[in-house]
Formats: C-alpha cells, structure tokens, sequence
C-alpha cells in the first residue's frame, strides 16, 4: 500500500520534469534553426574590402561618396554586402598584411582609397578585383607595362595632373607679386614626383621659383614646413601628396603663423585651412568609384579605368578674409 501511494506521488513531478526536457530541446532546436538561418544569410552576402591608407579628413569624403553610390544602387551592409575595412595609418607593412588577409578571406572586391592602397593591392594579387580611388592614372602610378597594358584586375577612377597646372595660375591671379612657392613631397610617390616637376615647369613659365623639401611622413612635416618658411617662400602649395593630405593641420598652423597662404589642387583641403583650390571634388571621385564598383558587382566584368569627370573652384572665405582676398564668381564657399 506504501509503494503505490509513493508511486502517485512522484508520478507528477515525473511529468513535469519531462515536459522541461521537452521545452528546453525545443527551443534549443528553434535557437539552432536560427542561427543556421543567420549564417545562411550572412553566407549570401558579397564580402568586398576596403582599404585606406591613412586616416584623413579628405579622403573620408571618398570612402562617404563610395558607399553612398552602392547604397543608391542596392548595394547596402544591411542586406546584401559585407564589408571588410581595414586603415593602414601609413604604415607600410600594414597595408601588405591588410591585402593578405583580403586575399585570404577571397573577398569579390578591394576598394582602394589613395595611391599606395591601389599600388599594393595590384601587386599582391592579379585575380582579385581591385577599384581604384583617389589615385592618378596607371601610368602615373607606375602601375602600366611596357607594351601599355594596364593591370587585368584594375578598374575605377583615376585622376591625370592637367589641372595642377590651372590650379598653379591660383598663384598669380590672387599673389601677382609672388616669387617663391613652397612645397612639400613624398618621394616614394610617383605621382608627386610628376606633380612637383609639372609645377616646376609651370612656375618657370610663370616667373616663379619653386622651392620643395623632402618630407616622407607626418613626423617630418612641422619640420619640413618650418624649414620653407625660413627659404622666404611667399605662397604655399599643396601637392596632391599622401604626407601633406595626413599631416596638413600642422603645414596649417606653421603657414597661418607665418602669415604665408596656402593653395592647392586638391578642392578637399580648402575646408582644412587651405585659401583656395581648382581640384578633384574628393566625395564626387568617391561616388564615380562607387558606380563602377556597381557595375563590377553586378555584371562581373571589369570596365578600364577612367578619369575624373568632376572638377571644382573652391574658396575658404575665413582665409580670404585674412590675405584680404576677393575671389570670382567661379568659385564657391567651401568650408
């Protein structure tokens, strides 16, 4: 009679227990179910990258206008593309180890963001895309073969140095009086090898000297600025040059100093404390990269790269206020 009444009595928290086992394989099945569901999602995805060689405010402008021409165009992180993005700080070695590990996670598409991302993603792989941005021509870049023939894998937008010499005119038409023109280059940068002797040319022709000091990294550049200062140069003008992008707030404030105005062919570096600039609009290349990334990712094929279509006269009026300024009608208010 014991044994049954004890029976009655652990038969309910037996069904009980069973029940909390049946919940719990439940929703650890719902939970497994949905995880998979996750990773089948993320699968779907296209994985692309995006390298930066730096951090800097004028190149952020065209990493916005990349992503801002896929977003239009139906490409979003939200839905259907993975983004790997990775910022070498001018570190060299890093942007190696950045394309390594692209090519090793076989993304579809490496976005390159200024010269040095572009040339060495084109070195470490020639089967992987690469989209070019704020970069001069594969020529410039040391980048075509001897018989013409660019990279099979490169495609985006690209910038030649015609308009370096309508930005050099800058100096004339706001300084008539202007001797000596300061600059700063890069000399591992082929492009502002080509850059500072297009400027030179232009200068002669102009009856200017062109003064240039070496500065290889953000380290040397106050250095370097002081020592032009001390040269008795009479304008600044900023290269399209990775150091002077980087480091520009410190070229800035020595020049400001020294009462010594800067311009530039890089419209981007106006609302950084240049006078005045006839350049590349920076977000515009971005977006121009942006649609011909598009235009990979949904034909898979790859188009030649082209040159920049836009182009801007831009004007810090803070800064004209200061050397007493008055620019044109053709230029805008960039601050």
């Amino acid at each position: 009679m014991m044994e049954n009444q004890n029976g009655n009595r652990e038969l309910p928290q037996l069904l009980k227990t069973l029940k909390r086992i049946v919940n719990l394989t439940f929703y650890s099945f719902a939970f497994l179910v949905a995880s998979s569901c996750n990773t089948a999602s993320k699968s779907d995805k296209i994985t692309i990258a995006f390298l930066d060689a730096f951090e800097d405010a004028t190149i952020t402008k065209a990493k916005q206008g990349f992503f801002v021409a896929l977003k239009d165009s139906g490409f979003n992180p939200e839905t259907n593309i993975e983004v790997i993005y990775r910022n070498a700080q001018g570190d060299i070695p890093v942007l190696a180890q950045s394309v390594d590990y692209f090519i090793s996670q076989n993304v579809a598409m490496i976005a390159t963001n200024t010269t040095l991302s572009t040339i060495t993603a084109v070195q470490k792989t020639n089967s992987i895309p690469v989209c070019m941005i704020v970069s001069p021509s594969p020529e410039l870049a040391g980048l075509r073969t001897k018989d013409g023939k660019d990279p099979i894998n490169l495609f985006g937008v690209y910038e030649t140095l015609e308009y370096i010499d309508t930005a050099l005119f800058l100096v004339k038409a706001m300084f008539p009086n202007a001797k000596k023109i300061g600059t700063l280059i890069n000399q591992s940068e082929p492009q502002s090898r080509d850059a500072l002797e297009r400027i030179q040319k232009q200068a002669l022709a102009m009856g200017c000297e062109v003064i240039s000091v070496p500065a290889n990294n953000s380290a040397e550049t106050q250095l370097a600025a002081e020592s032009l200062i001390n040269k008795g140069i009479d304008v600044f003008f900023a290269l399209p040059d990775n150091t002077i992008f980087s480091s520009f707030e410190t070229i800035v404030k020595s020049c400001d100093a020294a009462k010594i105005p800067i311009l530039t062919s890089e419209a981007g570096l106006v609302s950084r404390g240049a006078l005045a600039a006839f350049g590349a609009d920076v977000y515009a290349w971005g977006y121009e990269a942006g649609l011909e990334a598009v235009y990979y990712l949904k034909t898979h094929k790859i188009r030649a790269p082209k040159k920049l279509l836009q182009r801007q006269r831009v004007y810090n009026p803070t800064k004209a206020k200061m050397y007493n300024i008055i620019p044109d009608s053709t230029f805008q208010i960039l601050q």
